[in-house]
């Protein structure tokens, strides 16, 4: 069989509906998709034009990050140890309205290499500009979904709201049928966003068939603001004006009730749980444990680099499993089959993108992650899994294939001028302080 590349001699999770393991296999890949996956005597290295060897490492499906604003790299470490609306109304707001779409695609360009440096080869972004990100991410060869964030007020981006329609729908049209990009629709939340808007964001996602995007219950102040305003909660409003359905992407989903378990629930909604932002901006810890009972896909995000501050999945992993351990003082919670498959095939679901990614299986595109086993802090192994979540770190990762593109071998990127995004955002810095 002729292969164009060959990633073979490590433990392969497969992270299919088997959860299929191989102690000494290989992936076989071909233009942009998986080929094959097998063990090691199935294939020969002669066959493959290129050849990643994984040492005995693991090799797995890239993680699917479903939320961040990956140019707020601007803005990593401004205004830290603050509440969340003080954060974002004193600080971060009046901050972004100083951004231009220069500064944009240089931090997204960052965080790009950053992301790919920690294994992630998917990630969901809201922010400005974002005509800019989906370029930074085109360039840098990831795959993302990007969606330009809409609000009550007038944008430092498009101005008023209407201006805002308009350039999501110009980047439906710029990008449809991108084997990398997929647009969203991002109304910011229910507290910066009227009924029509959200009604009319819902409308377009639906006619396009794409995902609709939101930050929703995040706090216990947003929830007593929208109470007190339409008489429910935010998932209570967001049902009552018919935006609930299976292409919502809810992101935090901190302060639920039952009732609004069993909406989302209903209407399919898919869930971003954030807990490093969350516990940064003290805005409480999400019911995942009963999310996931409930039957609800939750998938794993980093939020931005300014609430986080890192953009490290594998990090996001460990202390989603303790944080919900430590919460319930139950060990059992949250183990580690269940963290990784949020990270992954689950993350790939919320984005609507699980028959594209998030795992390792013939016909799907070939997003593939290598990482190097041979440290002191992986030795022993006895469960791969456990070893993902509780040990491993992003700078463990040697090795990432996108689409099929290798875009990072033995922790080189090929696709990113790495030293001139640095240098880049040094000076962004420099506008910023002034």
């Amino acid at each position: 069989m002729a292969i164009d590349l060959l990633v073979r001699n490590g433990i392969v999770l497969t992270m299919n509906p088997e959860e299929a393991v191989l102690d000494r296999g290989s992936v076989a890949v071909r233009g942009d998709r998986i080929a094959a996956v097998g063990s090691d005597d199935d294939f020969s290295a002669e066959d493959a034009d290129r050849v990643i060897d994984a040492k005995g490492g693991i090799i797995m499906p890239g993680l699917v990050n479903t939320h961040t604003h990956a140019a707020m790299t601007c803005f990593r470490g401004l205004a830290d140890d603050l509440p969340l609306m003080e954060w974002l109304n004193d600080h971060i707001f009046p901050a972004e309205q100083k951004l231009t779409p220069e500064m944009v695609n240089t931090g997204a360009t960052l965080a790009c290499a950053e992301m790919i440096l920690a294994g992630i080869t998917c990630f969901c972004d809201m922010y400005l500009f974002e005509a800019e990100v989906a370029k930074a991410a085109k360039a840098a060869g990831m795959r993302a979904v990007t969606g330009e964030v809409l609000y009550d007020f007038p944008s430092p981006n498009y101005g008023p709201i209407e201006k805002g329609f308009a350039y999501t729908e110009a980047l439906i049209e710029a990008w449809k049928d991108d084997p990398l990009i997929t647009i969203a629709v991002e109304p910011h939340s229910p507290y910066l966003c009227a009924p029509e808007l959200l009604q009319r964001a819902q409308k377009i996602a639906r006619e396009n068939g794409i995902p609709l995007v939101i930050h929703l219950s995040e706090t216990e102040e947003e929830v007593n603001r929208i109470k007190e305003k339409y008489g429910h909660t935010p998932v209570g409003h967001l049902a009552d004006l018919g935006i609930l359905g299976h292409n919502v992407l809810a992101c935090h989903c901190v302060a639920l009730t039952d009732t609004d378990i069993e909406l989302l629930k209903r209407f399919d909604v898919k869930v971003s749980h954030n807990p490093e932002s969350n516990m940064k901006l003290a805005s409480g810890v999400a019911p995942v444990p009963k999310l996931l009972e409930a039957g609800i896909c939750v998938g794993l995000g980093t939020d931005g680099p300014s609430s986080n501050n890192d953009l490290d999945l594998f990090s996001e992993m460990n202390t989603a499993a303790k944080l919900h351990k430590v919460h319930t003082l139950d060990p059992t919670v949250l183990n580690a089959h269940q963290v990784l498959r949020m990270a992954t095939i689950d993350g790939a679901r919320a984005l609507g993108l699980d028959k594209v990614t998030g795992s390792l299986e013939p016909g799907k595109c070939a997003d593939i992650i290598v990482i190097d086993t041979r440290k002191p802090h992986l030795i022993p192994m006895y469960s791969p899994h456990s070893h993902l979540v509780y040990a491993v770190r992003g700078s463990d990762v040697t090795a990432s294939v996108i689409n099929g593109q290798v875009v990072m071998a033995d922790r080189e990127l090929t696709t990113i001028d790495t030293e001139g995004a640095i240098v880049g955002i040094k000076a962004v810095a420099q506008k910023i302080r002034r």
